[in-house]
């Protein structure tokens, strides 16, 4: 089996934690892996692998900005780049895309669109079929604005047009959260209503709720692309 490096990049709300796990522990779970199949480094805690360690990367949330002047994020940044040199497989979701953007020459901005939340739809263009609408769980207003030299966009939608990007065989990241079960999502949406969410912003989101997402099949697309071999 693949040697598996989970690269946490922030912590999942303490009040859900018990129940839903960490964010290492939901990425793990997107890619069908036990909790001792895959190695968590704490990237905001200074830990991070050696590139030559590991076979697949898996960068995680978080809350912070990928502009943000954190002493840790230039070293991450550097790792990403390795993990690309390398030819390694690594996939990326919310704040590990932007990350992996901004860090192979992409540009990350907070979106005047403001904070998206809630089930959101996107087209999803896959090779040599026609684009499909799916359904995934967001918490985010930063945006990839600029996608980095060689990266295609593979899912898009008026509020997010860079959601998802594929370089080449190797990187796979999304702007939602395939890792979030509407529990969570819930969870989130319910402690910030009324406090970093109107009441109003937080119940549309909730509402939202109410409609399946797609989260399993996209799971399951990172999964296959994670563990294919070159």
């Amino acid at each position: 089996m693949p040697k598996i490096a989970v690269l946490q990049c922030g912590e999942a709300i303490e009040s859900a934690r018990g129940e839903f796990g960490d964010y290492d522990d939901m990425c793990k779970a997107m890619l069908g892996l036990k909790s001792a199949e895959a190695q968590t480094f704490r990237v905001f805690d200074h830990q991070l692998p050696t590139v030559a360690d590991y076979d697949v990367f898996v960068v995680t949330g978080s809350k912070f900005g990928v502009y943000e002047p954190h002493d840790w994020i230039p070293p991450l940044e550097t790792l990403i780049r390795g993990i690309k040199d390398a030819g390694k497989k690594m996939v990326g979701v919310c704040f590990g895309h932007q990350i992996i953007a901004q860090a192979l020459g992409g540009r990350v901005e907070k979106s005047d669109k403001g904070l998206g939340v809630g089930l959101m739809q996107y087209q999803m263009r896959r090779s040599n079929k026609s684009a499909e609408e799916i359904s995934l769980y967001v918490w985010h207003q930063d945006q990839v604005l600029e996608a980095p030299a060689g990266a295609e966009v593979i899912a898009s939608s008026d509020f997010c047009p860079i959601a998802a990007l594929k370089y080449g065989e190797d990187i796979l990241t999304f702007q939602a959260h395939p890792e979030f079960t509407a529990g969570y999502e819930r969870a989130l949406l319910t402690e910030r209503r009324g406090v970093t969410l109107t009441e109003a912003h937080a119940d549309t989101g909730l509402k939202s709720l109410e409609k399946p997402s797609d989260s399993e099949q996209i799971q399951q697309m990172l999964t296959r692309f994670a563990f294919a071999a070159n």
